[in-house]
């Protein structure tokens, strides 16, 4: 990542709000599942703890935090008939399911798919497991928007669900282009559809990792919504993605909540390094300087 340095003043922490899904647990964190609720105890009570959100788990982890009082994303990994049984065991362990995600499983059928997950949903509404406030959010495959992609987010607006979009990985082919990205965001935005990017955000501006992974930073991520949101074209909103300079990204409290209303959070696996760059660049306020535990 570019050195950071301050672009701007610090923005006020309820912009930043619930930002930070911890999906400490899956890779490249891998962290393991004890160890990382502690984690996610200790970071709710650190000064930065309101940039948190929800901690995310698979549906087979459920019955292992039973206890756990942390507001939960509950992470599908079957299909939509396996929606309403995790959902029960969650109710019946009293544990608190703050968001739903399940990716679509048949790419020769994907607005299928996505009714199905609709109906699993409704079911589980109507039986109680599933609070009607509960978002729930759809991922669906990586690739660019097609007939079924574009039909599949149809059944998902319809349904007033959300999305869910796969920023990144462990391998450099699961890091979309920004042009790709960019048609995600504008996909989402035509049909009036909040959602969330999991993976390949652990900075906050666009940057060369390591193992030489092209990796999207949150605030282009941010500011490139807000941007499509406001008329931009592709190839603007593009831009706005690619951009490594931190000093010419444009962040304003008004920006970055207006980019909330669409782009609510993201998981990541290490909510040390968000916080450490919203820092380096002096977006947080000036209280916010307890080191991470």
């Amino acid at each position: 990542m570019p050195d950071p340095r301050p672009a701007t003043s610090p923005v006020p922490s309820t912009a930043w709000s619930g930002l930070l899904d911890d999906a400490a647990i899956f890779p490249p964190g891998d962290v393991p599942l004890h160890e990382a609720t502690v984690a996610h105890g200790a970071h709710r009570e650190a000064s930065y703890g309101d940039l948190l959100g929800s901690f995310v788990l698979r549906d087979t982890d459920l019955p292992l935090v039973r206890g756990v009082p942390h507001a939960l994303s509950v992470v599908v990994t079957g299909g939509a008939g396996q929606v309403a049984g995790p959902l029960g065991a969650a109710a019946r362990l009293g544990l608190r399911v703050a968001g739903l995600e399940i990716a679509l499983r048949d790419p020769d059928d994907l607005a299928g798919n996505a009714r199905r997950v609709v109906a699993a949903v409704d079911h589980a509404r109507a039986d109680g497991v599933l609070d009607d406030e509960v978002p729930v959010h759809v991922e669906l495959p990586q690739g660019d928007p097609t007939y079924g992609w574009e039909a599949a987010a149809d059944e998902v607006a319809a349904a007033e669900l959300r999305l869910k979009l796969r920023t990144g990985g462990v391998e450099a082919h699961l890091f979309p282009t920004a042009d790709r990205l960019a048609a995600w965001i504008d996909a989402a935005l035509d049909r009036e559809l909040p959602f969330k990017c999991t993976a390949g955000l652990h900075h906050a501006v666009r940057h060369t990792s390591p193992e030489g992974f092209e990796q999207h930073g949150f605030l282009n991520v941010l500011l490139a919504t807000v941007a499509a949101f406001d008329g931009a074209s592709r190839a603007e909103t593009v831009a706005v993605l690619e951009e490594r300079d931190p000093a010419r990204l444009e962040v304003t409290e008004e920006r970055i909540t207006r980019a909330r209303r669409w782009f609510t959070s993201f998981g990541t696996c290490s909510v040390d390094e968000p916080v450490a760059d919203l820092r380096a660049l002096d977006l947080l306020p000036h209280d916010s300087t307890e080191p991470p535990r």
